[in-house]
């Protein structure tokens, strides 16, 4: 199924901005193709230089900071996918998401924070963005950070 607009339509039409690559962070690329594949590294939910959402949810921060935070996650994961000199309308499909959600071990709600990640993704291509998910819980994060994404997009 072909998408009726472009990615950075969709984006600017949502009133989104893909950012500078915050990072990387350690002794990795942001992201890397192998043939059709695209793998992004785990992207932390930077903006301006700031984490958006620090802590564990839901005692240091909230539900809807982590969803805010797995929103910026995909913006970055666009953004680290442009280092690799391709643009984003090769991107032709979203193969699989891994969200990390920095939580306190009685939350429960993983999958409403890697919701707003997966919506996020069917808002900017449509069908070409169902994917594979896995949404876990874990201690920390770098940084402090609230969640963190890794990507495998699908590109021609």
């Amino acid at each position: 199924m072909r998408r009726m607009a472009t990615i950075a339509t969709r984006i600017a039409e949502l009133g989104l901005v893909i950012p500078v690559v915050p990072g990387p962070f350690g002794a990795y690329v942001p992201a890397k193709r192998s043939g059709n594949l695209l793998f992004v590294a785990g992207q932390l939910p930077m903006k301006d230089g700031k984490l958006v959402a620090v802590g564990a949810l839901p005692s240091t921060a909230t539900l809807e900071d982590g969803r805010r935070a797995a929103r910026q996650c995909v913006l970055n994961g666009l953004a680290a996918a442009l280092t690799t000199g391709i643009e984003l309308d090769a991107i032709v499909g979203v193969v699989r998401v891994g969200v990390f959600v920095s939580c306190h071990p009685t939350f429960h709600r993983h999958s409403e924070v890697a919701n707003a990640a997966s919506e996020l993704l069917l808002d900017l291509f449509g069908e070409a963005g169902r994917h594979a998910r896995a949404a876990v819980g874990v201690a920390s994060l770098p940084l402090d950070a609230s969640v963190e994404i890794d990507f495998v997009f699908e590109v021609h």
